[in-house]
């Protein structure tokens, strides 16, 4: 029997700092760590949206030390499974990856837009209960569940 590589996931949105950080974090978390996740953003913010971060740890507990907005240039010429955009404006400057990686769009608003605080960390919380819903679903699918599990 020969074992596959591990299923390598790129999620991508503009600024990388809150839609994206969130669903890498989760998928890397609900995959057990056995899929490779990335996240990266076509004009990347200067760090993970503090909103975004407290809900990661909070509600998740998931450590973002290692959480950082990146250019999707950082991933060109590597190869992915899948590609998820989780912004409308990431599906339409989405470049081309090698292997011809399945093409996923999950449209998500932008929690960062939402003035009122309370407003937005509902926004964010509600973005992370989406993405890991969809995560969940997604992961059901049989080449999906298989790749993951590694058989």
């Amino acid at each position: 029997m020969t074992l596959q590589a591990p299923l390598r996931v790129l999620f991508l949105c503009t600024g990388n700092a809150a839609r994206s950080q969130m669903a890498e974090a989760l998928l890397r978390q609900l995959s057990h760590e056995r899929a490779e996740v990335f996240s990266a953003g076509s004009a990347p913010a200067s760090g993970l949206h503090p909103v975004a971060k407290n809900i990661l740890e909070t509600k998740y507990h998931i450590d973002t030390a290692r959480l950082r907005p990146k250019p999707m240039q950082e991933f060109l010429g590597q190869h992915f499974d899948f590609v998820i955009t989780v912004c409308d404006k990431a599906a339409e400057t989405c470049p081309v990856f090698p292997g011809d990686p399945e093409r996923i769009h999950w449209s998500f608003d932008d929690p960062v837009l939402v003035q009122d605080q309370a407003a937005q960390r509902r926004a964010f919380e509600a973005i992370a209960n989406g993405l890991g819903a969809r995560m969940r679903i997604w992961m059901s699918l049989p080449e999906v569940r298989r790749r993951i599990d590694g058989s």
